[in-house]
Order: C-alpha cells, then structure tokens, then sequence
C-alpha cells in the first residue's frame, strides 16, 4: 500500500458523526484500523465531488472520470455523470452504478460496467478524501459535501463545457426585441460536440423533428473563462464565414443564454433530446478530462 505518511505526513480529520453523536479522530492510521473506520469515512458526506483537475497520474479509473460526484452509501455506489439534473436525480446522489465493499483502508468497488476496482482511501484534509488506484499509479481527490451545503451553480460554472454536450440540439426559444439585426437571427438551432470542440448550426424552422435538422453552418467553438467567476463567454468560429462572440449563461439545466455583444441581442436556447449518461453499454458516456479554458480578459456587457 502506498504510504500516506510518505506523501502527506500526520494528517487528521475532525468528523461530527451525527449518527452517534460522538466526535471521531481520523488520521492516517485511523482510516487503515478496520474495515468499519473505512467505511465511516467514505460515508462521512453525501456527496463527494471529484475534482478532475487534480488529479495525479497518467492511468484512470473509468466510473470515477466520467462522474462529477460520487456517494458511498451502505454498500451502494451511486454517481452523477450528468450535469442537468444534478442534484434532483436520485434525491441528489445520482444513479445506483454498483456497490462496494471496505477493507483496511481500501475500498473495493463492483461497477456495473467496468467491473472490480480496489482503491486505497486516505484522508487529505477536513474535507478531503484520495482514492488512489495503485494498478495504473493514479489518484483521484474528491471533496466532500452534505446535500445542503452542495454549491450546484458552482458546478454548472465549472463544467459548462459538458451541459452544451448533453443535449443532442438546443433549439432558440426567445429572442429579444432589442438588438441590432445580425446573421445569427436566423440560426435557430445549435450542436456542440465533445472531443474536438466541434459545432454546427442549422437555420430550420422552430419545432422541427430532431431527425429532420439540415445543418447550414459548422466550425469549431471555445468557452473562456474570465476574470468574473459567474461570467463565461463562447465563441462560434465559422468555417471561412468568420465567428461569433457571446457571453454565456446558465438559466437553469435545460436552458442556456447567449447575449450577442456586437449586436447586444440576447437569445435563449432550450435543450432537446438529452443525453443521459448511464451505465449500458450504448451509453458508457463521455469521459471528463482536466479543463484549462484560456481567460479572456474582458467585464460583462449584459445589462441585467
């Protein structure tokens, strides 16, 4: 086992474990004691959100990159591998993807699909957990939450690349009556694709069957950060027809708005046909990888 003394020294936990009432002391030691102390750890909140970005190692652990939050909950693994309906779905765990078992400071995971997968657990910080795949030398971390103190717009800012990918379309469902008039008036349907930052656009009518859609424009899209946590911005670059610059906000998890600056005209679009990320073999679902927009150094033109 890998030794967390080695890479993290004496490091301790301070847990009020509601259930018994009692304060519990979990250190490095504490959490290889028994397979139980395990076990009370992993299950000390409801919600750990693996933050991707840190993780550490060239491997990877398939259940664990594609989820955004993972639950141990009495020996039933559950996961959110999907942004819309975070935080609803499985009254806020996600869906059931497998179940688990506690060893001395290991846990050993059935998945559904990917199969047996023991991971060694330990504690980083007062809200912090490792779980560290020794086959392929890769560690996820993986912060904890209760229910109640989960940040969700947080996690729609920080992963608004993956909402535009779980809709097969959105389609524009307003349009303001200010606004200068431009091309993008006319396009009433967009597809972002995952992997290549891939788009195209389609100027079809409004309700149009999905399988219908004549795709007029295509290109590659980005997604900035800025100097505002809350501001995104997307930009369409067309292929030999030039680009389009938006803010980008997120109404809620069916529905997007883009404030066109050059024209100060804003749309909204509403997601059609979602793609629901489970555990079948049709639907593995896409991999989150570390996200590293560029930040574009620009202050929010929309007027709220």
């Amino acid at each position: 086992m890998k030794s967390k003394k080695s890479l993290f020294g004496l490091l301790g936990i301070l847990l009020l474990v509601s259930s018994c009432y009692t304060e519990v002391i979990i250190e490095d030691d504490f959490i290889v004691e028994s397979a139980f102390n395990t076990d009370h750890v992993l299950q000390s909140h409801d919600l750990w959100y693996i933050d991707i970005n840190a993780t550490d190692g060239n491997g990877e652990v398939p259940f664990l990159q594609r989820a955004f939050t993972v639950s141990f909950n009495n020996g039933i693994l559950f996961a959110n591998n999907n942004i819309v309906g975070i935080g609803g779905t499985g009254n806020g765990l996600g869906i059931a993807i497998g179940n688990y078992g506690t060893r001395n400071g290991v846990v050993d995971v059935d998945h559904d699909l990917d199969g047996l997968w023991s991971l060694e657990v330990f504690a980083v910080n007062n809200s912090t957990i490792e779980l560290y795949d020794a086959r392929s030398g890769t560690s996820y971390f993986l912060n904890g939450y209760q229910r109640g103190n989960f940040d969700y717009d947080r996690v729609f800012y920080e992963n608004i690349n993956y909402l535009l990918q779980e809709y097969d379309v959105w389609e524009k469902t307003f349009t303001s009556q200010s606004g200068i008039l431009n091309e993008f008036d006319e396009q009433n349907y967009l597809q972002f694709f995952s992997g290549n930052n891939f788009f195209r656009s389609s100027i079809d009518k409004p309700g149009t069957a999905l399988a219908n859609l004549r795709w007029d424009y295509e290109g590659g899209y980005e997604v900035f950060d800025t100097n505002d946590e809350t501001l995104k911005t997307l930009t369409l670059d067309y292929d030999f027809l030039g680009n389009d610059y938006f803010e980008l906000y997120v109404i809620d998890d069916e529905t997007i708005e883009l404030y066109h600056v050059a024209s100060e005209t804003v749309y909204e679009f509403g997601g059609r046909g979602f793609v629901q990320y489970l555990k079948s073999e049709n639907k593995i679902g896409r991999k989150r990888t570390k996200i590293n927009n560029k930040k574009m150094n620009v202050t929010r033109k929309r007027k709220v």
